[in-house]
């Protein structure tokens, strides 16, 4: 009973592998989506903690 385990060089390059800009639905395109609504949820945030408003108040719809 062998178990083979990838080389430590080898593992540490896939879990770093990003992957490659492209058009279209791709995992790269879903991970910068991700990123930048993570970071516009936290400016929401702050902008409601710093004005004591609500976004939709703060933008004039309410």
């Amino acid at each position: 009973m062998s178990s083979e385990t990838p080389n430590k060089s080898e593992s540490s390059e896939e879990s770093f592998k990003q992957p490659e800009p492209a058009f279209g639905w791709t995992s790269y395109a879903e991970q910068i989506n991700g990123r930048f609504a993570m970071v516009a949820l936290v400016c929401i945030v702050l902008l409601e903690l710093l004005t004591g408003q609500g976004l939709l108040t703060w933008l004039g719809l309410l």
